[in-house]
């Protein structure tokens, strides 16, 4: 596919979903291209995955959210990125970061949203004693976990779910879903 979408991916964690999107991207009628991977995290998985593949990594050490938004910002520009993927990244952007990158930011999130926002969902999720769970892909927005909704998946929820096993099945849904929440905007 010519001209896909200059992406950078930003994670926090293990990577795994950057992996996923890593391997879609290498189709040729996968819409975008990831051209960098930034992290908050020196130790991320995720930096160590797109290394693998030949990606351009940035870990950016910062003392302030303010100077990690810049640093990034600033990497953005450079590489003409026109779509940012928050896979993992355990961080909230700022309204200022939000607006000052006048192009598309999607996350996935371990929930159907707009129910359980934010950290430690699927333990939430058992405890609330929920029927479904699944994942979220969304615009990102001021409001956490809060963004236009562009893709759900749900799966069961069985009798004997445990955080380990729900989280787990979850992760295997949002490989799938991620790719195709981004093959829906383009």
């Amino acid at each position: 596919m010519v001209g896909k979408v200059r992406t950078c991916v930003f994670v926090s964690g293990k990577g795994s979903n950057l992996k996923a999107l890593i391997q879609k991207s290498n189709l040729y009628t996968f819409p975008i291209k990831i051209e960098l991977v930034i992290s908050n995290n020196l130790n991320s998985g995720g930096l160590k995955i797109a290394k693998k593949y030949g990606i351009n990594t940035k870990f950016i050490e910062f003392k302030s959210k303010n100077e990690f938004e810049s640093k990034a910002l600033s990497e953005l520009k450079k590489k003409q990125i026109k779509l940012v993927c928050l896979a993992g990244f355990m961080k909230v952007l700022s309204t200022n970061f939000i607006k000052n990158f006048s192009y598309k930011i999607i996350n996935i999130h371990p929930s159907l949203l707009p129910k359980f926002r934010g950290l430690d969902t699927h333990r939430r999720v058992l405890k609330s004693k929920e029927k479904y769970s699944g994942c979220t892909i969304h615009f990102v927005s001021p409001r956490l976990d809060s963004g236009k909704i562009i893709l759900q998946k749900k799966i069961l929820i069985k009798d004997n779910e445990t955080v380990k096993s729900l989280k787990k099945k979850i992760l295997i849904l949002e490989h799938k879903a991620y790719a195709e929440a981004i093959i829906s905007l383009f």
